[in-house]
């Protein structure tokens, strides 16, 4: 792929009696028609893609029956993963549900001239988060990790969450639920002691991870990028306020240290499966400091101002995460606007009518039950 952004279209449908993944590969959409005044040598352009790839180990046969079974298999759905985020061509990948993270994806990434850093979850799930990033872009300043647990430790004392579980939970119970994320197969603390108990519902074993940048050409830039997953059930729609609550506290204060340490205005990027819809108090709550986009006005005063890339160029997309009994949108890239940082370009999404999608994801085409989601922005110099 070059720098224009164009990719070649596969026909490849999910209905296609092959047994070979051809992943479909769509372009980067410009957004931004105005042509820039500046010159090249002030401006930096970089993509990001975030991309929940589905954790080989929550493959279930009785979970996927409208998939294909050979690209269920472990060897068909890597190369496929590999195929795709190759011919995206990113700068930075924001990469949810990534197990063999050391014996596969380190590796093979820094074969196409990536580095990466990554968080697993504790527990006893082995997938986590990580951010790839293109040795020749981006220099790593700092990092941090983030480990939802905590809160069991911060909130120790506080009011219950549990107190106010009935004012939190969704209206539609299904909402941000994958059937992936069935308690038979992600069976989560609240199922095993009392739902009422605030450190059983706030241990989830969730997490994300945080970075600074700075990019090298054609000026020097600091960059923060974020990537995380947060807890699936709906049924805990208070856990995952909680858990967006303490992701923006977490990502301000390492936002002040990159500021101090660094001497910069660092600008930020936020990414990655939210499992919650936009409807959602989590999805508010991350956009509640951007008085432009902010629907509500219930929630308490987020220490970060974001917009959602899609709800701030053509709005959300109609889905992200596609199966049978589950679709709607889930994944997000979030940015704090500024002056010299701004969304131009976005990856091409499907239709819900796409032959692609009929059936539900993963099949032959789609390697995850999520879809990779993109933007391309520019920096300008000050």
């Amino acid at each position: 792929m070059d720098r224009s952004g164009k990719m070649s279209m596969r026909t490849s449908t999910g209905g296609s009696s092959s047994s070979k993944a051809v992943p479909i590969m769509r372009e980067f959409v410009r957004i931004d028609s105005s042509a820039s005044a500046r010159s090249q040598h002030d401006v930096i352009k970089f993509r990001l893609v975030s991309y929940n790839i589905l954790a080989q180990v929550y493959i279930k046969r009785s979970l996927f029956l409208h998939s294909p079974f050979p690209c269920l298999r472990w060897n068909t759905r890597s190369q496929a993963i590999l195929t795709l985020l190759k011919n995206l061509g990113a700068d930075f990948f924001c990469l949810q549900e990534v197990d063999e993270y050391d014996s596969f994806y380190k590796r093979k990434s820094e074969e196409h001239g990536y580095s990466s850093i990554y968080v697993q979850r504790g527990g006893q799930r082995h997938d986590g988060c990580g951010i790839f990033y293109k040795n020749n872009c981006a220099e790593l300043l700092s990092k941090e990790t983030i480990e939802y647990n905590d809160l069991v430790d911060l909130l120790q004392g506080e009011t219950s969450l549990s107190a106010n579980k009935q004012n939190e939970t969704m209206t539609n119970t299904n909402n941000g639920a994958d059937p992936k994320n069935d308690s038979s197969v992600r069976s989560s603390p609240a199922h095993h002691g009392d739902p009422n108990d605030q450190r059983v519902r706030l241990k989830q074993d969730c997490v994300g991870i945080m970075a600074a940048f700075k990019l090298k050409d054609p000026f020097d830039h600091v960059i923060i990028l974020a990537t995380t997953h947060l807890y699936w059930d709906p049924k805990l729609a208070d856990v995952k306020l909680a858990q967006a609550k303490y992701l923006l506290s977490r990502l301000a204060q390492f936002k002040t240290l990159v500021t101090d340490k660094f001497e910069c205005t660092p600008s930020l990027i936020l990414s990655g499966d939210f499992n919650s819809t936009p409807r959602d108090k989590v999805y508010q709550y991350l956009i509640s400091g951007n008085s432009s986009t902010s629907s509500i006005g219930c929630l308490e005063e987020p220490p970060l101002s974001l917009c959602s890339v899609h709800a701030f160029t053509r709005g959300e997309p109609p889905f992200t995460n596609c199966t049978p009994n589950f679709t709607n949108t889930l994944d997000y890239i979030f940015f704090s606007p500024s002056d010299c940082l701004k969304p131009v370009s976005i990856l091409e999404l499907p239709v819900l009518d796409s032959p692609d999608i009929t059936g539900g994801l993963p099949n032959y085409s789609h390697p995850s039950d999520h879809l990779p989601i993109g933007a391309e922005f520019e920096i300008t110099k000050d």
